[in-house]
């Protein structure tokens, strides 16, 4: 990304907002650390003075921010398999692998998807931000496989993660849950946020910390203690399908984080241990940036995942 400046006056007091978080509302492709990094390295500023991210946001506010020029990636990229869906000289869609974590962090500095995009795009990723997650507009969990999209470019990444921040794009998972849920519909609406003492874990939360969270499902095959569900996330929460699931009683197989307990009666049932957390996702809507055209990727649920169902099945 290019060096360069803009400004905007802000038109409503939000006395009980943060600055970081306004931000993340109109810079929805930029993530809320490297807007609080930009923040405190003075790249932004109020009135032309240096702030917290803490600020509270007051109308008639001048706005000045500098966006550096992206650093080249620090990630190094490195010839692992991928799986396409879907290329061209704007976007592609992969199938990620379970296992595969999509950016580098601690403890996961190699081996990413990012190091694979480097390499299969030779350097030709989006920098929205400074770097960080070269071509990376949302993420998958590393034990969830299926469909995601990367950037090329920065109109491109911008347009996306508008789209996502819209709810415009369509996201489909296929997940296996403990147990038989009564209903074979539903939605389910409830804020999540950080759990307030495990701090790796997400948690429904009626407080102020809460973000409002949607999903909706449908029950697509009644197996031995477990359930083959369909999802649709209509927000894009942390571990949303797996908190909403354990919210209603009906926890992830597979998922220790979530559902210990039931996972643990289901392979007391059925002698069955998930290799992982069984979430894929299947589907993938969302418009072209360039040719404005709506567009659907499906990706093939994994052998692991067809070998879970194919043990689960309820034998006639």
């Amino acid at each position: 990304m290019s060096e360069r400046n803009e400004q905007f006056i802000i038109e409503k007091s939000l006395p009980s907002a943060r600055l970081d978080k306004f931000l993340c509302e109109k810079f929805p492709a930029v993530t809320r650390g490297t807007l609080q990094r930009l923040i405190e390295e003075g790249h932004i500023r109020v009135n032309g003075q240096a702030v917290k991210p803490t600020h509270h946001p007051h109308a008639g506010e001048q706005i000045d921010v500098h966006w550096p020029e992206a650093k080249p990636a620090e990630a190094q990229p490195e010839k692992i398999p991928l799986e396409i869906l879907f290329e061209d000289k704007s976007l592609l869609v992969v199938n990620k692998a379970a296992g595969i974590v999509v950016h580098p962090a601690a403890g996961h500095e190699e081996h990413t998807l990012v190091n694979a995009l480097l390499h299969h795009c030779d350097g030709s990723l989006s920098g929205i931000g400074g770097v960080a997650r070269p071509g990376i507009v949302h993420r998958l969990d590393k034990e969830t496989s299926g469909c995601l999209v990367v950037a090329k470019n920065d109109e491109t990444h911008v347009a996306l993660a508008e789209q996502f921040a819209g709810r415009q794009v369509k996201k489909i998972y296929h997940a296996l849950v403990c147990g038989e849920p009564g209903r074979a519909t539903g939605e389910i609406h409830a804020a999540i946020a950080r759990h307030p003492t495990h701090r790796k874990r997400m948690a429904v939360r009626d407080d102020s910390d809460g973000r409002a969270a949607h999903t909706s499902y449908q029950i697509l095959e009644r197996l031995y203690a477990t359930t083959l569900m369909e999802a649709q996330i209509h927000t894009g929460r942390t571990h949303q399908i797996r908190v909403h699931f354990q919210f209603i009683g009906h926890p992830l197989v597979g998922d220790d984080t979530y559902g210990a307990r039931q996972n643990i009666r289901v392979k007391e049932l059925t002698n069955y241990a998930a290799p992982r957390v069984m979430l894929h996702a299947k589907q993938l809507t969302f418009t072209h940036p360039r040719t404005q055209q709506p567009m659907t990727f499906e990706a093939p649920l994994p052998a692991d995942f067809k070998a879970a169902l194919k043990s689960l099945r309820v034998k006639e």
